[in-house]
C-alpha cells in the first residue's frame, strides 16, 4: 500500500506546445528525469476538446510553450490578427481557467519580454523594466497579443508567467535568435535581454515543481548586444562570418511590424535563483557548448 502512494503521488507533466522548439526541450528534459509526460494534443482555443483532455490525463503540472510568433516573423501577425487572438490570448486563457476549474491545477506559461522598449526612464545602459512596470511597447500586434494575455493570465491564482526574450538554444536550430540573425543581410546593434534556454529552463521546471505563481522577467541578467553575440559566434562557430549593421530607422523600413528593444531587470529571478549567470559570461559558455555540438557534427 504504502508503495502505490508514493506511485500516485510522483508528478504528472502536460505539456502544450511539445512538438514546437522550446516544448520540444522541456520534454527532453523531463524524460531525462524519468518523469511522466504527456504532449497535449487538444488545440487550446478548443474549450471542450481541452477540457477532456486534462480530465482524461489529470495532470500535476502543465506547460505552456504554445502560441503564435508567425512565419518567418511577427510579422505575420500583422495580417493574420484573428489568429493571433486565437492562438495568443483564448487558447492561453482557456488553459489558465480550464486547469483552475479541474482542481486547481498549476500552469507555467512561456510568455514574452517583447512588451517594452528603452525611454526616458529606462535608457540603454541604465535600470531594467521590472516584472509591475507597465507595458510601454505596442509597436507590433504580436507584442500586443502578449500584453493582452498577460493582464488577464495574471489574475489566475494557478500560474506562473514567464517572460522570455530573444531565446537561443545550444545548437544552431532555426527559431534561435543567433541563428535568425546570422542569416540576416543586414543587423541592427542594440543591447538586449537574452534567454539562454539552456540556463534557464531546468529553472523553469524547478519553479513549476514548487508551484511558483505571478511574473517573472526570465530572461539572464544583464543585455548585450547583436555585435557582441555575432563576435562570438564568429570567433566559435565560423571565422569567415561577416555582418552588416543598419540603424533601427532604416530597419523599420523593411518591417511591417516594430521590433522590441529592451533589458529587463531580473533581480526578483537572480534572488531566487543566484546560479544563473550574467549573458555576457553565459554567452561564451553557451557558444562553447556550441562549438562542441557543430565539432561532433563534422
Amino acid at each position: 500500500v504504502l508503495v502505490a502512494c508514493t506511485m500516485s503521488s510522483s508528478p504528472v507533466w502536460l505539456i502544450y506546445g511539445g512538438s514546437g522548439w522550446i516544448g520540444g526541450l522541456l520534454n527532453e528534459l523531463l524524460r531525462a528525469e524519468g518523469a511522466t509526460v504527456h504532449l497535449g494534443k487538444a488545440r487550446l482555443e478548443d474549450r471542450a476538446a481541452l477540457d477532456h483532455e486534462i480530465k482524461e490525463i489529470k495532470p500535476t503540472r502543465v506547460l505552456c510553450a504554445a502560441g503564435v510568433t508567425g512565419r518567418p516573423n511577427v510579422d505575420w501577425c500583422e495580417s493574420n490578427r484573428a489568429t493571433t487572438i486565437r492562438g495568443n490570448i483564448i487558447g492561453v486563457v482557456n488553459l489558465a481557467d480550464v486547469c483552475q476549474q479541474n482542481g486547481d491545477i498549476h500552469v507555467a506559461v512561456f510568455g514574452s519580454g517583447c512588451i517594452y522598449e528603452y525611454d526616458a526612464d529606462h535608457p540603454i545602459g541604465g535600470k531594467g523594466f521590472l516584472e509591475g512596470d507597465v507595458p510601454n511597447y505596442t509597436g507590433s500586434f504580436y507584442s500586443r497579443s502578449k500584453i493582452v494575455a498577460e493582464q488577464l493570465l495574471v489574475e489566475f491564482p494557478n500560474v506562473l508567467i514567464l517572460r522570455l526574450r530573444m531565446p537561443i538554444s545550444d545548437d544552431l536550430n532555426p527559431r534561435s535568435f543567433i541563428t535568425k540573425i546570422t542569416k540576416y543581410e543586414r543587423v541592427v546593434n542594440v543591447p538586449n535581454s537574452i534567454s539562454l534556454l539552456h540556463d534557464l529552463l531546468p529553472i523553469s521546471l524547478d519553479m513549476s515543481k514548487k508551484g511558483k505563481v505571478g511574473i517573472y522577467n526570465f530572461t539572464n541578467p544583464g543585455a548585450i548586444s547583436h555585435n557582441e553575440l555575432l563576435a562570438l559566434y564568429k570567433e566559435y562557430i565560423n571565422p569567415e562570418f561577416k555582418w552588416q549593421n543598419f540603424s533601427l530607422e532604416d530597419q523599420a523600413k523593411i518591417l511591417k511590424a516594430g521590433r522590441s528593444n529592451n533589458e529587463l531587470d531580473v533581480s526578483k529571478l537572480s534572488a531566487e535563483y543566484p546560479e544563473l549567470k550574467d549573458i555576457h559570461e553565459a554567452a561564451v559558455e553557451m557558444f562553447k557548448r556550441m562549438q562542441a555540438i557543430e565539432c561532433k557534427k563534422n
